[in-house]
């Protein structure tokens, strides 16, 4: 049997875990592929003495992929510039691709694929998105029969174990997040992840490939989860919600709604119980209806397990040839968002500010769903004030926007107001 020959660029995590499991899983994979799938050339600009590549050569110079005894070549280095270089140049020798670059097929994703329609090759790119869940295989096999409309999910797993650790063991922000350091599941710099950068990248791809779709990613709204207090989490459990940081996608006549942003998800949903660096993806079809993906989402073995995968596809003979969506929808922003909200007001404790609280959300026609206020709240300072925590009902996101802003106007109130989305996904996932 003719063996698929693997290039490999990079040796870090991902990359050593993809390179030791071709070599110790070799007959294991060989049997579920049909073929050889044989690790032959290796190339890091920083050799790693200590890597298992069983008989296939090492070089520093990331060309040697490019040889003529190479059918595939895995970009596992990150990064957008050598990176690029180095799939861009695979594709024009004719090699297929597998990646896990989320980034760049982000940003580069529609340059990437139309070179390899054109040379009639593959791009691989299950990695690229929730780590050990097969998502990609089942937007693009699985669900292949259904009308995609809508998708929503947990696609970072470092800010999902910030907010597991603030809600389960009563850590500040600050604390989860030099916990997720220490563990090595965040950055020194977090900036990618905590900010929302990483998940807002994750959606442009899924999106693209539910909606068979060409996606913005600049046009991607994005909220991250540092501003989210302690206190948020708590007010939030007693109104019988989990805080999440969601990636929402939904297909409209006009366009697509993709964001990022922290969300309170009813506790009722399985998708609230998704915990730690756990990551979990909906998506509605026509026919199948709602669908749920739950599994690891980062980490050597999870993501090198993905890359496999679509070694495994491809020497089948399974992994389509890249093809370029033929419409390009444009992203219709965050104003028409309608959903509840989730408002804490720092008022003052004196009469008649709530009164004024209730006229402005009257006068903007914002209806009250529930309401928390404690004595027992009251805090110290110049003037004693007490958060208020309303949940409203369902509003657009124009109209909160200003609605908030006239509350922070009001004499009675002090500091500003917290505001978090309520999700809306009881059409896309039943309850538990």
């Amino acid at each position: 049997m003719t063996p698929l020959r693997v290039g490999l660029a990079g040796l870090g995590t991902v990359g050593g875990t993809v390179a030791r499991l071709l070599v110790e899983n070799a007959a294991l994979i060989e049997r579920r592929a049909g073929r050889p799938v044989d690790l032959r050339r290796v190339a890091s600009r920083t050799p790693k003495p200590g890597a298992e590549l069983g008989a296939a050569s090492f070089d520093t110079d990331l060309r040697s992929l490019q040889a003529d005894d190479v059918d595939v070549v895995v970009e596992l280095i990150g990064g957008e510039t050598a990176a690029q270089e180095i799939v861009s140049g695979a594709i024009d020798a004719g090699r297929h691709v597998v990646t896990a670059n989320k980034a760049l097929l982000a940003t580069s994703g529609e340059e990437i694929f139309e070179a390899a329609a054109r040379k009639g090759v593959s791009v691989g790119f299950e990695a690229s998105v929730a780590g050990g869940i097969p998502i990609v295989n089942a937007l693009r096999t699985g669900l292949s029969a259904n009308r995609l409309d809508a998708m929503a999910g947990i696609v970072n797993g470092t800010s999902n174990y910030i907010l597991t650790a603030m809600e389960e063991d009563g850590a500040d922000f600050a604390t989860a997040l030099a916990d997720a350091q220490r563990l090595g599941y965040a950055e020194a710099d977090p900036t990618f992840d905590v900010e929302g950068i990483d998940a807002a990248q994750k959606l442009a791809i899924l999106a693209a490939l539910a909606f068979d779709a060409q996606i913005d990613f600049e046009g991607v709204h994005v909220e991250g989860i540092s501003a989210i207090d302690i206190e948020d989490i708590r007010y939030a459990r007693e109104l019988g919600f989990s805080i999440k940081h969601l990636a929402v996608a939904r297909l409209a006549d006009d366009g697509i709604e993709a964001r990022v942003h922290p969300a309170l998800v009813p506790e009722s949903m399985l998708i609230a119980k998704v915990s730690g660096v756990m990551n979990a993806v909906m998506a509605h079809g026509d026919a199948v209806g709602p669908t749920l993906y739950v599994g690891p989402g980062a980490g050597g073995l999870p993501t090198a397990s993905a890359v496999i995968a679509d070694l495994v596809e491809l020497a089948r003979g399974t992994l389509a040839v890249a093809r370029v969506a033929t419409r390009r929808l444009p992203n219709l922003g965050i104003d028409q968002v309608i959903c509840p909200h989730y408002l804490k007001i720092p008022a003052i404790d004196q009469p008649g500010v709530f009164a004024d609280v209730a006229d402005v959300l009257s006068r903007h026609e914002v209806s009250i769903e529930a309401v928390i206020q404690r004595p027992q709240a009251i805090r110290s300072g110049v003037e004693p004030w007490v958060p208020i925590i309303i949940l409203t009902n369902d509003v657009s996101e124009a109209v909160v926007r200003d609605c908030v802003a006239e509350l922070g106007g009001l004499d009675g109130v002090t500091g500003d107001i917290a505001r978090i989305r309520v999700a809306d996904l009881s059409a896309m996932m039943p309850p538990t």
